[in-house]
């Protein structure tokens, strides 16, 4: 990982920003703290960020609404929400957003450590920068399209890491509690109940290929079908 990657916070409790400033600095990463979405919003608009960390609940503008406006001037940037809502809803809501990982409070300093590493990693894998053949479609994950002949569908960030993490084990048997765990933190009930949601979503957008599939393996995970 390289040094010194630059992040910017948006957090409105002034104690839990600077608790976050610094222990972020104190890893090594640069931070810039903004108390309200519309301060965050100025301070993306005048510098280059590698991750954003979005409170969702912020006066003046919202985290996912400074989310949306991110995703309109950039598509690929990682974006982790914080949050106290934790219902199915909420999660997949943020997904929806832009997000490409929401922590639900509280939570321990080392839980976002390891999510904002993780996001960075993969941010800079080859793998994000290529088209990848899908039976008909073309997948690119770091532009988060899918493409069969002239149709291009865009997919959410949450979408496209879950199509790529199928991709990856292609005919084989993808365990369920290793994708939450990687691509949600935990493989609590409500994550579970979310990556479902993003599981039927694929398979629609999918549908053009009839032999595509995306196989739900009852008790043990899932297997994209692709000959």
């Amino acid at each position: 990982m390289k040094k010194e990657y630059q992040l910017l916070l948006a957090e409105d409790e002034p104690s839990l920003g600077l608790i976050l400033k610094e222990s972020l600095e104190s890893r090594g990463f640069k931070v810039d703290h903004c108390e309200d979405g519309e301060a965050a919003w100025k301070c993306y608009q005048a510098k280059e960020y590698d991750l954003l960390i979005l409170d969702v609940m912020m006066p003046k503008l919202d985290g996912f609404s400074l989310a949306q406006k991110v995703r309109k001037a950039d598509g690929y940037i990682p974006i982790i929400f914080l949050t106290a809502k934790s219902t199915t809803n909420d999660v997949v809501e943020g997904f929806e957003k832009g997000g490409n990982d929401y922590i639900k409070k509280p939570f321990s300093m080392e839980e976002l450590i390891v999510r904002v590493k993780a996001l960075l990693e993969r941010k800079s894998n080859p793998i994000h920068q290529e088209w990848i053949t899908i039976g008909k479609y073309l997948f690119h994950p770091g532009k988060q399209i899918l493409k069969i002949e002239k149709d291009e569908t865009y997919l959410t960030s949450k979408e496209s890491e879950v199509l790529k993490e199928l991709m990856m084990h292609q005919n084989e048997l993808t365990d369920r509690s290793t994708i939450l765990e990687k691509l949600w933190g935990s493989a609590d009930f409500f994550n579970a109940r979310s990556m479902d949601v993003y599981i039927s979503k694929l398979r629609k957008k999918l549908e053009k290929d009839p032999e595509l599939q995306i196989l739900n393996i009852r008790g043990y995970g899932y297997k994209l079908i692709c000959s």
